[in-house]
């Protein structure tokens, strides 16, 4: 196996909207560089990089996954990634161990959704970038139009490096602006071609757009300029230079035209690849921090500095394990070492080493600085972790994965099966950092929480697939709870005369409500003995016990004081037993007379969307009684803010969804609880009883 040294590396993420052709284009790259025999196909299932039964049952990719070929004596390592918003996270962790995107823009519907996602995620990464107008072969493709979009969403430094030969139908290659020369390609799908001399219809456009590649390509560099308005235009080696130096620094964003089902103008986008896209070596130093000193730390991507590699990806296997996707970022990883896991403080033995084509694996003895690879079976490595010699220890910041939006109870179709289900979603869990697994300690519900239901609906076909679990899912209950807004006394008394001894406890209490928060506060006020201070505990304990099962719909009761100030005993029949009963029965005394009310949790909602949205959506949140706290623009984007009962957002993702053509995203937090309008109370209460009723049915 050929070992590739740094500047000879290309790691590339392939990203953009869902059906822009990733995928097929990822497929006819490797084609073309000779690394698989035939040209994959999604429609047949036949791709590289979408293995998963899920993705070729679905027909879209899940998650992201690694290919890679030579191209011109480099490698060329590409990231497929998801292109759904739901598999965002996806996307994330492949830009975040690439040193460049190539985006990928249907050339009928032009800019959409997660384009701009990936683009701004990118943007903040410091990535280059390369836009690809895909599947020019289909109907109403527009190269212009899709063109018009680009600049419209990134600005007017996306200029063409190549224009389109004909489209739909009568695509058959493209006009290289930089060599003035046209490619026109067979039609067998193999990826050959013919350079001839530019056609004449496409002579004046090529022409004008060559001029504006120019203009762009000298407003970027200081020096180029004076030489561009010395001559009026530049020399080719002066073009080439300055092009890739403003690619490099993201000052110049080049577009080209393609049909990757076809395998049309494919191989100048590996050109471009290997001519305009950094090397590990062109990004420089890799920051992190040193976790002994507490202070910034790089490493330079050499393969004679010390160890470290970031582990972004993992994937669960039920035969295999766990497989780790890492990038050596400094130094050398060989395969049966023993490496030093910083994020975790602990040793890692590493197994065998290999490189990924899609699934299949092809051992190799070392893998250098900048590259990327796997290994299976690490035993405390997650992905985010970083290993290190431990001589040199760095810690790499792991990749901000979004906040769950969406959450649903899940429960086992069959009776004891919760067990198995906990295991299999802790394995899912580890090859997806989004998904969130815990229990209602209220509901006694088992939650799985996701960034949509989409996510959360393959999270439950992995667990029937992998696992052999089947599952329900259905949305969460409410926990609500209960509290008292006036004071009042009760009193409990239990007496019962068996053979023997009896039992006997009498206390009176004082309940009061406590400020919102202040969940509930005790005070032993009895003097005099009347009730023995032994007892007291009891009392408290009944109370508690009573609280947590309600009075109202059965919900717990919060934010109340209890005032024990008198009771009696009996020498003989008084027990722990008998007062805990007692101050149960007190309890119950009083909460009627004190106005019990319900509480709902209110959620604090950030909602992201385009400016045109924003006045439907803030309709939209009055409606579901929220109370917006303000709007401010950020990233071309409005981000509202606002205060919303949980009861009116458990399913605002498909909401969201179908008012903003799925541009819109939002995050939500807990805030604090408050009453439910009253008009509402009487709906939940009696939905409570009923359900409660079904239960004690069942039982």
């Amino acid at each position: 196996m050929k070992v590739y040294d740094t500047p000879s590396i290309r790691n590339v993420a392939v990203v953009g909207h869902g059906g822009c052709g990733k995928t097929s284009l990822v497929s006819a790259m490797l084609f073309d560089m000779g690394a698989v025999n035939r040209l994959g196909r999604v429609d047949d299932g036949t791709t590289v990089t979408d293995f998963d039964p899920d993705e070729v049952e679905r027909r879209i990719s899940l998650q992201a996954a690694l290919a890679w070929g030579e191209w011109r004596k480099t490698k060329i390592n590409l990231v497929d990634t998801p292109g759904y918003a739901n598999f965002f996270a996806e996307a994330q962790a492949g830009l975040r161990v690439a040193d460049a995107a190539l985006v990928a823009v249907d050339s009928v519907a032009g800019v959409e959704v997660q384009t701009e996602r990936a683009w701004q995620y990118a943007e903040e990464l410091g990535i280059p970038r390369i836009v690809v107008v895909n599947r020019m072969d289909r109907e109403r493709a527009s190269f212009l139009r899709t063109l018009d979009s680009l600049q419209a969403a990134f600005g007017r430094t996306v200029v063409p490096l190549a224009i389109p030969l004909g489209e739909e139908k009568r695509f058959v290659g493209v006009a290289d602006l930089l060599t003035e020369k046209a490619d026109v390609y067979s039609e067998d799908q193999s990826g050959k071609f013919q350079a001839v001399e530019l056609p004449a219809e496409v002579r004046e456009a090529a022409s004008t757009w060559r001029e504006k590649l120019v203009e762009m390509v000298a407003e970027s560099n200081e020096d180029l300029m004076e030489a561009f308005f010395d001559k009026g235009t530049l020399g080719q080696e002066d073009l080439l230079r300055g092009l890739r130096q403003a690619v490099l620094g993201g000052r110049v964003f080049p577009v080209l035209a393609a049909s990757s089902g076809r395998n049309v103008a494919v191989q100048p986008i590996l050109d471009a690849a290997v001519d305009l896209l950094p090397s590990p070596a062109d990004r420089g130093e890799a920051r992190g921090t040193d976790p002994v000193r507490k202070e910034p730390a790089a490493r330079p991507p050499s393969a004679s500095t010390p160890l470290s590699a970031f582990v972004f990806k993992t994937l669960a296997d039920p035969h295999a394990g766990r497989i780790s996707l890492f990038r050596v970022y400094s130094g050398m990883l060989r395969s049966d070492s023993t490496v030093h896991n910083a994020s975790r403080d602990t040793a890692e033995r590493m197994g065998a080493l290999f490189l990924l084509q899609g699934k299949s694996q092809t051992p190799v003895p070392e893998i250098q600085a900048g590259d990327l690879g796997a290994v299976a079976k690490l035993k405390e490595t997650q992905t985010g972790d970083t290993l290190c010699d431990k001589a040199s220890p760095i810690v790499y910041p792991p990749v901000a994965f979004p906040e769950p939006a969406t959450t649903f109870a899940i429960e086992p179709k069959t009776r004891g099966d919760e067990d198995k289900i906990s295991q299999a979603l802790h394995r899912i869990m580890e090859e997806d950092p989004v998904l969130r697994l815990s229990r209602d300690a209220q509901t006694h519900e088992m939650l799985l929480s996701g960034t949509g239901q989409l996510h959360i609906e393959v999270a439950v076909g992995k667990l029937r697939k992998r696992f052999k679990v089947e599952v329900n899912l259905k949305k969460p209950k409410i926990p609500y709870r209960e509290t008292i807004k006036g004071a009042a006394e009760g009193h409990g008394r239990h007496k019962k005369q068996t053979g023997g001894h009896g039992q006997f406890g009498d206390c009176k209490i004082r309940m009061k409500p406590l400020p919102r928060g202040e969940d509930f506060k005790f005070v032993d006020d009895i003097f005099g003995g009347s009730i023995p201070k032994n007892f007291i505990p009891a009392v408290e304990k009944g109370i508690q016990e009573a609280r947590t099962r309600g009075l109202v719909a059965g919900y717990p009761m919060v934010d109340f004081q209890v005032e024990l100030y008198d009771g009696q005993y009996h020498d003989v029949d008084s027990s722990e037993l008998s007062f805990k009963i007692a101050g149960s029965l007190a309890f119950k005394d009083a909460v009627p007379k004190c106005r019990p009310t319900l509480l709902e949790p209110i959620m604090k909602v950030e909602i992201a969307v385009p400016e045109e949205h924003a006045g439907s959506v803030m309709g939209d949140l009055s409606s579901r009684r929220g109370r917006p706290q303000g709007m401010e623009p950020r990233g071309g984007l409005q981000v509202i803010r606002a205060e919303v009962p949980l009861a009116e957002m458990l399913s605002y993702d498909a909401e969201l969804t179908s008012m903003t053509g799925g541009r819109g995203s939002y995050h939500m937090e807990m805030s604090r609880y408050e009453e439910v309008p009253g008009h509402l109370q009487d709906k939940i209460i009696a939905a409570s009883r009923a359900e409660r009723g079904a239960e004690v049915a069942e039982t």
